[in-house]
């Protein structure tokens, strides 16, 4: 089975770590998912403004809610990072379509 990488980020309130997420993202072909509310601006001014002229090539989702996204994907794997979690990020064996 093909995996399928996909980063969800939930209420983003730092701009430069989306724009490094993204980043990697889009140089990955990885599926980028932001859940509202969003800390700051998306636009295509403060985009261009930010040296972020790539985010048309990337595929992004938007999510009024964790709710909505969570219904939507209910069915999926989800794997959410704490850096208060018990297991490491390396211990599952990430299997087709994941949601980190």
């Amino acid at each position: 089975m093909k995996r399928k990488l996909n980063i969800v980020l939930y209420s983003p309130e730092i701009p430069q770590n989306t724009g490094n997420i993204s980043r990697t993202c889009s140089v990955t072909g990885t599926a980028l998912h932001i859940i509202k509310p969003i800390g700051f601006e998306i636009s295509d001014k403060t985009l261009k403004r930010a040296g972020l002229d790539y985010w048309s090539t990337l595929e992004v989702y938007y999510y009024e809610s964790y709710e909505e996204f969570e219904e939507k994907h209910k069915t999926d794997t989800i794997y959410y990072f704490s850096a208060h979690a018990d297991k490491k990020h390396t211990d599952p064996k990430y299997e087709g379509e994941v949601y980190l």
